[in-house]
């Protein structure tokens, strides 16, 4: 390794990234342009970088690029809507973060016609046999049919299968799942199975959201 022209043989030289010239094998070293991208996931496809049983991931809608980037949590295979991917590990890790208390905002088709004692059950939530809690912030009626509904619900924490397992516990059978924010950032009218990058105002919008403007 060359730093700064000079040949460095200690592995923990301290380096700069951001000023310091980095070469190695006779390349340079560039830092990584941090990208936010924002995915309307579709169903059916699995938030995993590959799939042992050879099911469509969401790295087979990302488009051709040289930077790495993840997921921001987690949609389940049967699960839709928005997904964020960036290589900016720090930044996911406080999108997720629970003190945060980032909302978001989930519309769900369910197989019953919803009443108010099932809104605030669901809002009330359950122990797991672990101790956890599982509720939701809000849930209220968006739609009714004669044998199904749509609702809103709200989370500003993230649980495995949190809504599902809440419905589960209910026995009410959760037809769709659809994320359709992050806190101040909305799906839109992005494609299904659409990827594009976050303009600055929604970077910037999504930080102030979570205390980092």
């Amino acid at each position: 390794m060359r730093l700064n022209g000079t040949a460095r043989r200690d592995p923990e030289s301290p380096v700069d990234l951001e000023q310091d010239r980095i070469e190695v094998d006779g390349k340079l070293l560039r830092i990584a342009e941090k990208l936010y991208l924002m995915m309307n996931k579709p169903r059916g496809v699995v938030t995993t970088a590959s799939d042992e049983k050879g099911r469509q991931t969401v790295y087979d809608l990302l488009p051709g690029q040289d930077s790495w980037v993840g997921p921001v949590g987690r949609l389940d295979k049967a699960s839709e809507g928005l997904l964020l991917l960036t290589n900016d590990t720090e930044w996911a890790a406080r999108v997720l973060a629970p003190e945060r208390h980032l909302d978001k905002i989930y519309h769900v088709q369910i197989g019953i016609v919803a009443d108010e004692g099932l809104l605030q059950a669901v809002i009330k939530g359950f122990r797991t046999k672990a101790g956890d809690l599982l509720r939701v912030k809000s849930a209220r009626i968006l739609r009714s049919g004669e044998r199904n509904c749509w609702l809103e619900i709200i989370l500003d924490e993230g649980k495995n299968r949190q809504i599902r397992r809440v419905f589960e516990e209910l026995e009410v059978e959760v037809l769709r799942l659809v994320r359709v924010s992050i806190g101040p950032l909305a799906l839109g009218q992005l494609a299904k199975g659409s990827v594009r990058a976050l303009t600055a105002d929604e970077k910037a919008e999504l930080d102030d959201a979570m205390g980092l403007g």
